[in-house]
This record gives structure tokens, sequence and C-alpha cells, in this order.
């Protein structure tokens, strides 16, 4: 199974050399590895080009987009810039970030599952970061979340739901569609995957309220969306985010803001959510 990896990338200089270290490392490295240097100021372009140098399957290019700071849009415009030029019929296709350290057999596993299972859509490892010298779990989702750093999407899944989406929330969107079109997802707790950089690190009033946004795009619906936002602000023990994160669903729907999914995809991933959260009350 023939995988492509795109890695937008702005100013990594720090953690690039690190995480490209643990892709020429792996046991099976992808066939195609596309870093999109995305108006870095730093050493990024050249940390990356070293690597590309000395390997083949690794390609750098660089990508010129908006200076404006767009949470979710502008990574998923530079990733759409690296998909533009793949030069392999890619089986499997992700977005990695350029801040993680992956172990040595993530490739090998992840093929393995989507091998045994032709209804996986969608895998990943889970990620951890240091506190206190220690390497913990980054409690930001459950463990069955497929995380967006460092998901593999089956190709299929990937063209049936229609790419990534530009904005804020697309990497649980996509976790939805894949299941609306009737495949699985899967996290392998075997394959830890360290995150150098916290998820979250200077996150500002916009980006809690783009949550909210996200939340309307995809279909929640109000009393759903409070759920999930509370449930976030416990994580990251921020009660400005839940509220923040109601103002901006509010917002948007007062703006009629242009969805995510259509109504027949809302009813779906709103039942989704209900009996996952009914699930885990029974």
């Amino acid at each position: 199974m023939y995988i492509t990896i795109i890695i937008p990338a702005h100013n990594e200089e720090k953690y690039i050399a690190d995480c490209l270290h643990s892709f020429v490392h792996q046991t099976e490295p992808p066939e195609e590895l596309i870093i999109v240097d995305d108006n870095s100021t730093d050493g990024t372009f050249e940390v990356a080009s070293r690597f590309a140098q000395d390997h083949l399957w690794i390609t750098v290019i660089r990508h010129t987009s908006s200076k404006k700071h767009l949470p979710g849009k502008k990574v998923i415009q530079a990733f759409d810039f690296g998909l533009g030029h793949t030069k392999k019929k890619y089986d499997l296709i992700g977005k990695f970030d350029a801040d993680i350290i992956l172990p040595p057999n993530y490739f090998e596993q992840l093929r393995n599952h989507f091998k045994s299972n032709w209804l996986l859509g969608m895998c990943s490892g889970l990620l951890y970061i240091e506190k206190n010298g220690k390497w913990v779990y980054e409690n930001i989702a459950n463990k069955n979340h497929v995380r967006g750093p460092i998901k593999l999407y089956f190709r299929q899944v990937f063209e049936q739901i229609g790419g990534l989406r530009q904005d804020v929330g697309w990497d649980t969107v996509d976790v939805l569609l894949c299941q609306f079109h009737g495949f699985e997802v899967k996290t392998d707790h075997s394959l830890i995957v360290k995150h150098l950089r916290p998820t979250g690190h200077g996150y500002s009033t916009h980006n809690y309220r783009s949550k909210g946004v996200a939340l309307y795009r995809m279909r929640y619906g109000l009393p759903l969306a409070k759920l999930a936002l509370l449930k976030m602000a416990l994580h990251s023990k921020s009660p400005k985010l839940y509220f923040q994160g109601v103002l901006g669903y509010v917002r948007a729907w007062i703006k009629n803001l242009p969805r995510f999914v259509t109504n027949t995809e809302g009813k779906f991933i709103r039942k989704l959510r209900w009996n996952g959260i009914l699930d885990q009350l029974f």
C-alpha cells in the first residue's frame, strides 16, 4: 500500500529535524513525503532541504499564503498545495505535523491495519506530551479519537469526504464523515507519538470562538454544541473556552455561515454524537 504524507510547515526549524529523523528511520517509510514550507521566516526550508538531498522520496516545496493568522484554513491550504504536487498513485494519504516524533514502526503498523481491514477508513497512533520529564497522553480527546497531526486516510474515504475542510474543525468532521460513508476509524494505542508542542499553545479568544463556529458548521445543534464545548473547557481547564465557543456558535448562526456538511450528514452526526453520550452515561 503506497503512502503519501504531506507536512505543512511554518517556522518549524526548532522541531522539524527531529520529526524528519523519525521519518527516515521508519522500518517501512512512506513512498512519498512532501514538505510544504508555508511562508517560513526561519531555517525550516533549509533544514528540510538537507533531508531531501539524501532521500529521493522526500520533496520540499515553497508555498506563499496570507500572512494573517488563520487557524485551520492556512494549514489545509498548504496541504492542498502539496497534494497538487504528488507524484505517486497513493493508497493511503496523511497530513502530518512538523512537531512530532514517530515510533520507528509507525507506518509498518498502520499499513498492517489497513491491509487486514478493508473497511478501515482512518487510522492513527496516540499523541503524548512531555510533563515533568515524562511522556504522558495528551488528554484533550479520548483515546479512540484519530488525531489530526498523525492520521492516515484510505484513498477512497479521502475522496468520498471531499478532502479536508479549510477551517477549524477539519480534523473532526473528517472522522464523522468517514463513519457516515460506512467506514471504520481506529487508534493503535501501542503507537506512541511524541508531540513536541502541545495542542492549543498560544490559543486566543478568536481560537476559542472558532471552535463554536466549527460545531455550527458540522450541524451539531446548540444543545449538543454546548456539551461538546463544556467537555473541551473541562479538558483545557478554561471556562473561557466554553463561553467564547458558545458565542462563536451563536454568531455563526446569526450570520448564516455556510456548513461543512449536508442536512443528511448533519442528522447522522447528531445521532452518532448523542448515541456516544448515552453510551458513556449508561
